[in-house]
């Protein structure tokens, strides 16, 4: 998919004269930042199961806990 985007002139002449590839830097931007929302939705979709988990640990401990050396 081509997808066209506005930039600050500044931005894009800095870069531009530093000889980074524009198409590559936003890629990975925006890949990072669908990464970051993605993670931030699943933490909400689980957050009652993720709290009732800590709620658990803390009332009875780890499951392993005893086997822990530190």
């Amino acid at each position: 998919m081509k997808v066209n985007q506005t930039l600050d002139a500044d931005v894009a002449d800095s870069a531009h004269e530093l000889g980074l590839n524009m198409s590559r830097l936003s890629e990975a931007a925006f890949a990072e930042a669908a990464k970051i929302e993605r993670n931030r939705r699943w933490r909400e979709e689980n957050r009652a199961a993720i709290d009732a988990c800590g709620d658990e640990i803390k009332a009875e401990g780890s499951a392993l806990g005893q086997y822990r050396s530190f």
